[in-house]
């Protein structure tokens, strides 16, 4: 089960986590564009020892040294923040780390990320609008410096793109709900058997009643049918009278002109 808290957008000057949302279940957490204390993000500890995901893009932190120890940690969003070093915390309180973003920070020479070489699981690194990518030879500078990146600012050292993280989520998304209808399908094949038979039995009345429907309606043909014929007979009927009135007047006829 993963729950997921997306607390951005809120007009906060001091941003502090309710009690009630430090569970142990939350995987995920979005504070983008809460305020934080003094570079602080009161109420962050690590009873969140679950978290998998965190974002706290343009919070106003200055420094990461207060962020608690999320040994589950894989993603973290810290861009557009005003951090411009003490990056080797994260190796203690993140270990795990895959993917980091510190986009639009204070970040202007390679020493400064130099630590990141204790990630060991690090992926991705980004370092967008950080003016150390303003450096001669940036990029193949970083992969020396952190050899177990795969991607920089979205690439891999062949110019290729990294997959879209979105398009991830939401295949994964779509795998739980391929799971959910699955178990819903196991579900109703463990039904009792009462319900089958109640199944069955709803067929067979809805059977008998469009057989019912049938022979009404053969039974109204063969009516009209009737009906059609008893007036085909009247019909001849009258037409053989006329004639035989006819035959008789003819008859009258000839016996006149014979006196």
């Amino acid at each position: 089960m993963m729950v997921l808290y997306h607390l951005c957008d809120r007009a906060l000057h001091l941003l502090t986590i309710p009690f009630k949302l430090r569970l142990v279940l939350v995987k995920e957490l979005v504070l983008d564009n809460c305020r934080s204390n003094e570079g602080k993000i009161e109420g962050l500890t690590d009873e969140f020892e679950e978290l998998e995901f965190l974002s706290t893009i343009n919070v106003g932190l200055t420094t990461v040294a207060h962020l608690p120890k999320l040994k589950k940690l894989k993603k973290l969003e810290l861009s557009d923040n005003r951090i411009s070093g003490g990056l080797e915390v994260l190796a203690d309180k993140c270990p795990n780390l895959t993917h980091l973003n510190l986009s639009g920070n204070k970040i202007k020479d390679l020493s400064t990320i130099e630590p990141l070489k204790e990630l060991g699981s690090l992926k991705s690194l980004d370092l967008f609008n950080c003016e150390v990518t303003n450096l001669n030879e940036y990029r193949d500078n970083v992969f020396k410096l952190l050899p177990q990146l795969t991607y920089l600012d979205g690439y891999d050292k062949d110019d290729k793109e990294a997959p879209d993280s979105d398009a991830e989520v939401y295949a994964e998304g779509l795998d739980d709900e391929e799971e959910d209808e699955d178990d819903e399908e196991e579900y109703d094949e463990d039904a009792p058997p009462g319900d089958e038979d109640d199944e069955e039995g709803e067929d067979d009345e809805e059977e008998n009643e469009e057989e019912e429907e049938e022979d009404l309606s053969g039974e109204e043909e063969e009516e009209e049918d009737l009906n059609d014929k008893e007036v085909y007979d009247e019909d001849d009927e009258e037409e053989e009278r006329g004639q035989k009135r006819k035959r008789e007047q003819d008859e009258e006829g000839e016996d006149d002109e014979d006196d």
